[in-house]
């Protein structure tokens, strides 16, 4: 299910084209300091705004979990990080985790979400306070993950695009989750963050293996489908001849510029060809190969790809140190990069 919106639609849940001039404010000036972000232009509101009380500030929060052991996974921490817009000093961390441990099943669930746009925020909080409970509890959970995955991820979709205090027209979130029972590991997918699984080598070197897929609009046949529902995928050019990574646009207006091809929520970007279908991957754990998990929202690989990830958790004394390096330093490298830091969280589980 798609909310999606006619354009010519003046409710409160549907922007008229004017609106849409107004709220997206072209892809010039500011625009140039989020190339790399998930949706292109210089509205602030795009990176979420944090609701304060009186004389409260915004703080550059952190959300650590302590390790925790299961049968399969030994330990695992995740830690989420605010990132940084100088055109906007009340962004709020759009990003959200839950790492949870079902005892009925001996299951485990490892996920990541990464909201965009101004609800955002609303969007990435929704599954992570709903998804869990609502998966553990269906009765088809004990025989089938990934059917209960499926049916749970787009009944959630339609519960907040039907919910009249969260726009979902430019906003929405990625997820990229990891279901650990037994041996088997089950990876679902919508966007682009990314799960990457740390393998021992024989020769005692630790190598990458991409466990899900990223969903870009440029990937062959997630093109296909974008062009053949009437979108058009391209990158924006700017003044000093870098693009920006390509973007989902409507046929005839210069938005939304989303740049996957997959996402929850987008109800705009849904007309255009983006679906929130997962996807999904599998494995049989080998304990003497698989070592342990990273997933991450794209604030990481943006500029840390697999290989690098997995050397730095490699190399960490332990597992604190390890999502706190690799946070620190995809930090370090939007600073060099942008004016900007995408939020970014990270999730490290031992097998």
């Amino acid at each position: 299910y798609h909310a999606g919106c006619n354009m010519e639609d003046s409710s409160d849940k549907c922007d008229t084209k004017k609106d849409f001039g107004q709220k997206i404010a072209g892809l010039g000036g500011l625009s140039k300091i989020r190339r790399r972000l998930s949706v292109s232009g210089s509205n602030k509101l795009f990176d979420g705004i944090e609701e304060l009380a009186s004389g409260l500030s915004v703080e550059d929060e952190t959300n650590i979990v302590a390790p925790k052991g299961s049968h399969v996974v030994t330990q695992y921490s995740g830690v989420t990080k605010k990132g940084h817009a100088p055109y906007n000093p009340m962004k709020k961390n759009q990003d959200a985790l839950v790492m949870q441990h079902d005892p009925a099943t001996d299951t485990l669930v490892l996920a990541v979400f990464d909201g965009h746009g101004e609800f955002g925020d609303k969007v990435s909080e929704y599954y992570e306070k709903k998804l869990i409970e609502a998966m553990f509890s269906h009765p088809s959970w004990p025989t089938d993950v990934k059917s209960v995955s499926r049916e749970v991820i787009l009944r959630l979709e339609q519960e907040i695009t039907r919910n009249p205090r969260i726009n979902t027209n430019f906003s929405g979130t990625t997820l990229t989750m990891v279901i650990v029972r037994g041996d088997h590991i089950t990876g679902v997918n919508i966007g682009d963050s990314r799960a990457v699984i740390g393998k021992a080598g024989p020769d005692g070197k630790f190598y990458a293996e991409e466990f899900t897929h990223d969903h870009k609009p440029d990937s062959p046949g997630e093109k296909e489908r974008i062009l053949a529902a009437g979108g058009r995928v391209f990158a924006v050019e700017y003044d000093d001849g870098i693009d920006g990574p390509p973007r989902v646009w409507l046929a005839e207006m210069d938005v939304p510029g989303l740049a996957m091809s997959r996402s929850i929520g987008d109800d705009i970007a849904h007309t255009a060809g983006v679906i929130s279908e997962p996807e999904f991957t599998e494995c049989v754990l080998n304990k003497n190969t698989d070592k342990f998990v990273i997933i991450a929202t794209d604030g990481l690989w943006e500029f840390i790809d697999n290989e690098q990830s997995v050397q730095m958790v490699a190399n960490s004394e332990n597992l604190k140190e390890s999502v706190d390096k690799l946070v620190a330093e995809a930090n370090d490298r939007w600073m060099q990069e942008e004016q900007v830091i995408d939020d970014t969280t990270v999730i490290v589980g031992h097998f």
